[in-house]
């Protein structure tokens, strides 16, 4: 763990609270745009439990930018353990429904990459195995500090700057700062200090997560090996394979009015596995599924990320995911204004394009959640034809909802930021779904993935500044680099190979440091009311 030296702890650019992915992303993503940043995280100790197991496409592509998507891809499962999904009466019962995916090994070897509508899909690792490989690249970062142990007490904002008292094992001391970001989780001090409440609802449902090691759990699912075993005993659980051998994390739901104190763990594992087996208790949290969004994401120089702005039950991990996608908004719009070439106005864009995207996927979640946890019919324990077709009944209920849930296409690309200020000609789009996208450059959204012959993706020719995209070598383009100059703006022009038209159907697009498409068009443009309107200076009037 880094140890920061006075200076660089007590004068920084950005001081980040919480060590989580979504600050430790963030943390990282500044380091590497030149802004000094340190994080403080209240606690030294690890979590009991496992939390998220699943980093979606969009993360990994995130990632991949930050340098990080190989090595996050070769921890967590072995590489040849699928990431399958199976639905079974209990882990030793019937089989109901399966949705097959690759293991990491297959995604390394490209098995199946032509069709894939990224560079990075979606893989399986444990929040265990995540943040240490995300805390050990921050912490060998220059000018990026982190201390654990410390919890912020107190903030004042200043005109150009942040005063932050932080105390360490009972020593305080203030740190002076540019910016404020909270990703301090679901009990965020930085966002009680705000006075900024959650909406939405505050129990959805009840759980209880038992974490356990058990090599006979590993040999049981060894017979047919999938990353996560849903079962309907007397309670429905998720069974999640942690480490692909010995680590489990068993998840059983319950009513949001359920005391679930009575709840013997040791029962509740011999439910879903359908007989008792040999295990060591390694932890228990018994906690509440929410989908609250916070009433603001920021209050002047403070911002808030990841669960602090945020908390949904958390079906397929979407919720540390949106913290990762907040980072990436969040990072380059304060190291923009940081370097001067972009105005603090650009920093109102964040909440504006954050907040209705975690509106809308509290919603999705929300449904998501209700089709696995809806009722059951107890006939699918039953032996013999009764059995038999209260099992397909339901496979044919899962298998019309459940493929989106773990394959998240729009969670990943289909979210966007079309009407947002700094985004030229984005305005009309429909709601966000969690399985609709369009592998379509649109103005607001996630540049689409295309394979360059080099091997690269065209997401990797996205530059730290901002990028346009060239399809047609005739366009003049000298306008454009000539106006970024002139602003200040760190730009590269870049020349696609070909012009992948039904990808890319226009001469031109403009793509932010985010990966971002902030406007699409010919060569009629201009320039200079294009980049000062999507660096936040002035609001475009053409469309």
């Amino acid at each position: 763990m880094t140890q920061p030296s006075s200076d660089s702890a007590n004068r920084v650019g950005v001081l980040i609270v919480g060590a989580g992915p979504a600050g430790l992303t963030l943390a990282i993503d500044l380091a590497r745009r030149g802004v000094a940043c340190h994080v403080v995280e209240a606690t030294d100790e690890r979590p009991v439990n496992p939390r998220c197991n699943t980093t979606s496409a969009r993360s990994m592509e995130i990632f991949r930018r930050l340098g990080l998507a190989d090595e996050i891809r070769r921890a967590g499962l072995p590489a040849d353990y699928p990431t399958s999904i199976h639905y079974r009466t209990t882990l030793s019962g019937e089989q109901i429904f399966r949705i097959d995916l690759p293991s990491a090994g297959d995604v390394l070897a490209g098995a199946g990459k032509v069709d894939w509508p990224t560079p990075e899909p979606q893989h399986r690792i444990s929040q265990l195995f995540l943040e240490p490989i995300l805390e050990r690249h921050a912490s060998e970062l220059p000018g990026l500090t982190i201390e654990r142990g410390t919890r912020l007490v107190d903030f004042e904002q200043y005109a150009d700057h942040v005063e932050a008292v932080v105390e360490t094992a009972g020593v305080r001391r203030t740190v002076h700062c540019g910016y404020v970001v909270g990703c301090d989780g679901a009990h965020s001090a930085v966002r009680r200090q705000l006075g900024i409440r959650y909406e939405g609802v505050d129990a959805i449902q009840q759980f209880v997560s038992t974490f356990v090691r058990s090599p006979e759990l590993g040999r049981l699912a060894a017979r047919d090996r999938a990353w996560t075993y849903w079962t309907y005993g007397n309670r429905i659980a998720s069974l999640i394979a942690i480490d692909g051998e010995s680590l489990w994390l068993n998840h059983v739901a319950f009513g949001s009015d359920h005391d679930t104190e009575g709840e013997d763990p040791e029962q509740l594992l011999y439910d879903a596995v359908g007989h008792p087996v040999d295990h060591e208790v390694l932890g228990v949290v018994r906690w509440t599924g929410r989908r609250l969004v916070a009433q603001r994401y920021r209050t002047g120089r403070v911002f808030l990320a990841g669960d602090a702005a945020h908390i949904w039950i958390p079906v397929g991990g979407f919720g540390m995911n949106a913290g990762i996608q907040d980072a990436a908004t969040l990072g380059w719009m304060l190291a923009a204004v940081h370097h001067g070439w972009a105005p603090p106005e650009l920093l109102d864009a964040y909440e504006l394009e954050r907040k209705p995207v975690g509106e809308q996927f509290a919603d999705a979640v929300g449904s998501a959640a209700r089709t696995s946890f809806a009722d059951v019919s107890a006939d699918i324990h039953l032996r013999g034809p009764d059995g038999q077709r209260a099992r397909a009944k339901f496979a044919d209920r899962l298998a019309a909802t459940e493929r989106h849930r773990y394959s998240p296409d729009g969670f990943s690309f289909g979210y966007h930021y079309a009407g947002s200020p700094v985004v030229v000609g984005g305005e009309g789009q429909a709601t966000i779904t969690m399985g609709g996208f369009q592998d379509r450059a649109q103005p607001g959204f996630r540049l689409p993935h295309v394979w360059l012959d080099d091997g690269r993706s065209v997401l990797d020719l996205v530059g730290s500044g901002f990028t346009l995209l060239r399809t047609d070598p005739s366009c003049d383009v000298n306008a454009w680099t000539s106006a970024a100059h002139e602003l200040g703006i760190p730009f590269t022009v870049v020349d696609l190979p070909q012009r992948w038209p039904d990808r890319y159907p226009t001469a031109l697009l403009l793509v932010r440091p985010d990966q971002h498409v902030a406007w699409m068009g010919g060569g009629d443009a201009r320039p200079d009311e294009l980049l000062t309107t999507v660096t936040g200076h002035v609001t475009a009037h053409q469309r």
